[in-house]
């Protein structure tokens, strides 16, 4: 299997069976078996998520604000159907109820199905809202307020198209409290430098205090960019003794990727980067 990062470069993972091919009414819907990854899930040719490596995209997705929060207790994620959100942010104590909107019940019965070890049954939890229908018609409409917003969706194209735009991250920014957050992943800096500037640009347009900060993810080839967006909340202020005080204190267990010093080396951007996000 090939995953085209652009026209000239690409990344290449060998599947040894093939559980799933089809097309849902929204995208193509694959599921693989592979010696790396374990299963993988694409989406219209993009690779999404792997049993093997699923914690480095989740993991720093939703433990950067999700540990700045002081004490989340709703969240919404728009798209996100394999689960992978949902069970980082269930983990936190102070959490009452997940949001979680998915466009596609294809990809959220799949994921049931065949990737356990990504969602850890949180698809099925109680405080699990599963509400299937357009993420930006939801939150347009609906009345509720959110700690944290998670944007865990598949790259620009196709149905996620209005969800990179400016128009859809101020009526995110309108359903978040006071003291909330909203996250998302935009892209990789070597890949695709001008789809980062021009998703930095739209969330200031929507946003007060808008943070970058990069992770590792081998599904995607590497280094790979996030941004948290607040109001107030600012990922910088807390330390690395403070930030796994905090783990500790809400019993977030099963990390592998996450503590504080990663929470520190995210926000850390080499000079290049930074200029991408001047």
């Amino acid at each position: 299997m090939t995953e085209y990062l652009t026209d000239e470069r690409g990344l290449f993972i060998r599947s040894s069976r093939q559980y799933e091919r089809f097309r849902s009414p929204y995208q193509a819907i694959e599921v693989h078996e592979t010696e790396p990854f374990g299963k993988l899930f694409r989406l219209d040719g993009h690779f999404m998520t792997s049993e093997q490596d699923e914690f480095f995209y989740h993991e720093n997705l939703v433990h950067l604000p999700g540990i700045t929060h002081p004490a989340p207790e709703r969240a919404l994620i728009v798209g996100g159907g394999d689960g992978g959100s949902a069970e980082e942010l269930l983990k936190y104590p102070s959490m009452k109820k997940v949001t979680l909107a998915e466009i596609d019940m294809a990809v959220v019965d799949v994921s049931r199905k065949y990737l356990a070890s990504v969602h850890k049954g949180s698809l099925d939890d109680p405080r699990l809202d599963l509400r299937i229908g357009d993420g930006f018609a939801y939150v347009r409409e609906t009345s509720d307020t959110f700690d944290l917003i998670v944007l865990d969706l598949t790259d620009p194209g196709g149905p996620s198209t209005p969800l990179y735009t400016t128009e859809f991250y101020r009526a995110c920014a309108a359903r978040l409290k006071p003291v909330g957050a909203m996250t998302l992943h935009l892209a990789s800096p070597v890949a695709h430098p001008q789809r980062i500037r021009e998703g930095l640009a739209r969330l200031r347009a929507a946003f007060p205090r808008v943070t970058p900060y990069l992770t590792s993810i081998p599904l995607y080839g590497g280094m790979w960019m996030m941004a948290m967006a607040s109001a107030t909340l600012d990922p910088r202020k807390p330390s690395a003794p403070e930030i796994d005080r905090r783990i500790a204190q809400r019993g977030l267990g099963d990390l592998r990727y996450y503590n504080g010093e990663m929470h520190r080396a995210a926000l850390a951007l080499p000079n290049f980067v930074r200029a991408l996000a001047a």
